[in-house]
């Protein structure tokens, strides 16, 4: 009699469980390709540094670059330009930014993120940005 009192509160907490698990965030290395063409690559292609392209690192040296969230040699963080201010702030010259404007940092930074490690030296697509 007491295991089947139970198995309703079982199947009710795998359903939770698995509805949480639902909503975890799928990356969009598409929408991530599309914005770092666009945003990134227009800076740095404009700036001395030159063009940034993913196939330049492997998929360990860009989950590192990611993480360590440090930019022009540590001068402001990677993060930065995921953030909705950032594409207001360039929206007016920068079309792809003024589309993306109401993507949420986070999946916009994970977009972006599956799109370079798809497109690392060693990832399933070697890209460049030209």
């Amino acid at each position: 009699m007491k295991s089947s009192k139970f198995l309703p509160v079982a199947a009710l907490i795998a359903l939770m469980g698995a509805s949480f698990a639902a909503q975890a965030y799928d990356a969009d290395w598409k929408r991530g390709r599309i914005y770092y063409r666009s945003v990134c690559t227009s800076c740095h292609t404009a700036a001395p540094i030159g063009a940034i392209n993913p196939s330049t690192k492997t998929k360990a040296d860009w989950s590192s670059y990611l993480l360590l969230d440090k930019h022009a040699k540590g001068k402001d963080t990677v993060n930065k330009y995921y953030t909705k201010e950032y594409r207001a702030s360039i929206k007016a010259t920068n079309k792809t930014a003024e589309k993306f404007a109401d993507v949420p940092d986070k999946e916009l930074a994970e977009d972006v993120k599956a799109f370079l490690l798809k497109g690392a030296k060693d990832g399933d697509s070697p890209a460049t940005c030209s």
